[in-house]
């Protein structure tokens, strides 16, 4: 990953990131409150923004995403077909074993980045975003996306809150390329020795037949 970087991009993508599924609207003053920028410096960067249709603003002054995402959404979405194919599936596979929340992650821009993810069946699960995106600073996931990490398999226990439990696989290619990482979330309670075991084997055998598949599509 190339370490230029270009400030003036990075706070117009910070604007962008403020939006989601909860939030899909925001004033000049909650857009401030939230990138920790002036208001006249979200004032210039969201013209620019809205100028290229990444932004509109209504009569009221709030911001809302313009309709180049409705253009760029189609263009990933269609450009990414085989990667999805190939891993949706085993997603659902692994949910519908084991009653848990799985979910696929890579690493872009230096963050850790949900780009599929299955919910799980139980009454009680663990909700993330597909699109949702972490430091890469701690947790087994991060771990795993980080080149020359020793791990294959990892286990992480938040004992904060809910107190979950994520078994985490990193998918690596004869090259030892790493090509994302697949994690399988819980309730703690539910993660006994005997089933982390059981959990462990099958994210492996994910891992192994996602392998070559992935190695092949990487290289094209």
């Amino acid at each position: 990953m190339s370490q230029q970087r270009v400030e003036s991009v990075e706070r117009a993508l910070t604007l962008l990131n403020a939006f989601s599924k909860q939030k899909k609207h925001f004033t000049l003053t909650e857009l401030a409150q939230y990138s920790g920028f002036y208001k006249s410096t979200i004032l210039r960067l969201a013209g620019s923004l809205e100028r290229f249709g990444y932004l509109t603003r209504d009569a009221a002054g709030v911001y809302h995403l313009g309709p180049a995402f409705v253009r760029l959404g189609a263009l990933a979405s269609n450009s990414l077909p085989d990667l999805e194919s190939l891993v949706r599936p085993r997603l659902l596979q692994l949910r519908d074993r084991t009653g848990e929340t799985c979910a696929f992650y890579v690493q872009a821009a230096g963050m850790q980045v949900c780009r599929f993810r299955e919910l799980g069946s139980n009454a009680l699960c663990h909700v993330i975003e597909e699109g949702s995106r972490y430091p890469m600073t701690e947790g087994a996931i991060a771990t795993l996306l980080t080149e020359g990490a020793p791990e294959h398999v990892l286990e992480q226990v938040d004992t904060d809150g809910a107190s979950l439990a994520t078994l985490a696989v990193v998918i690596r290619d004869e090259q030892q390329t790493r090509h994302g990482v697949i994690a399988l979330t819980g309730l703690n309670a539910r993660f006994d020795n005997a089933t982390r075991a059981q959990y462990a084997q099958l994210l492996e055998d994910v891992a192994l037949d996602l392998c070559a598949p992935l190695g092949h599509l990487s290289g094209r």
